[in-house]
């Protein structure tokens, strides 16, 4: 299933937080949102799982536009984890995993055989199963954000939105889970402040800065020297990683500190 988001824009209080804010994810495709802090990826993420709806533009739906399906049709066929995903409650764990079938449920209806089995497979997949019967309050922020991970892929969705699903986790546990998507064929899109893992993990990138697209296209099309220091302000040597090939950044710390004061 294809996602396109077309010439989006939110306007809040008088001020544009995206302008015509146009990108393609094509169908079992991995497309990460990049940029500095307030360029607008988090209020692109919101307006695709329907937290914020957006002033202008349009967020296509595998060709639907998405405010035609229902809350429950939608939230059977693209699944999100937010940064505000956690849970005040203290579920246990395979419980909260469990929620993530309650788009496919009515009511009180228990999980069938299959669904119970999905779920586990789940925790397994993202390294939780161990932590079946903790509660959720318990656990480390790391733990926690693989648990919701986890509920995600239960939904059994066509889209999947990440925002920053790498935070809090340990260097195991972020590449594990980046290369579980990678190897999968779902269509993802995601945000992600680390480059490194940008360039690594998804099919196309789209540069966010100031609310507009200034770069879209693979991660060797748009992560260039000029682009890193013109967009996030560092200086940086970009070169291609012994394995994959995939533009890795190397910071200059001196170089940056001396670029700070420096205007886009």
């Amino acid at each position: 299933m294809d996602l396109r988001l077309d010439s989006l824009g939110v306007t809040i209080d008088g001020h544009d937080l995206i302008q015509d804010l146009s990108l393609d994810v094509p169908d079992g495709r991995i497309v990460g949102l990049v940029g500095p802090n307030g360029s607008g990826k988090s209020t692109a993420l919101r307006c695709v799982y329907r937290a914020l709806k957006p002033s202008r533009g349009t967020v296509w739906f595998g060709g639907e536009d998405l405010t035609g399906l229902s809350l429950r049709d939608g939230a059977r066929r693209l699944s999100a984890l937010t940064q505000e995903g956690g849970t005040d409650l203290d579920f246990t764990v395979e419980e909260v995993v469990a929620l993530g079938r309650a788009p496919h449920k009515h009511g009180n209806e228990p999980l069938t055989e299959r669904e119970s089995e999905l779920c586990r497979e789940a925790m397994h997949r993202l390294d939780v199963a161990h932590l079946a019967s903790r509660g959720v309050l318990a656990l480390s922020g790391g733990e926690r954000q693989r648990v919701l991970v986890a509920r995600a892929l239960v939904q059994e969705p066509e889209i999947l939105v990440l925002d920053e699903p790498t935070n809090h986790l340990d260097v195991r546990h972020q590449i594990e889970l980046l290369s579980m998507l990678k190897g999968g064929d779902l269509t993802v899109l995601v945000v992600l402040h680390d480059l490194n893992l940008a360039a690594a993990a998804c099919d196309r990138l789209g540069v966010l800065d100031d609310g507009r697209v200034v770069a879209e296209g693979t991660p060797s099309e748009v992560l260039t020297e000029e682009l890193v220091r013109d967009v996030f302000g560092v200086a940086a040597n970009v070169v291609p990683h012994p394995l994959s090939g995939a533009p890795q950044l190397l910071y200059s710390l001196e170089s940056s500190s001396a670029m700070r004061g420096h205007t886009r």
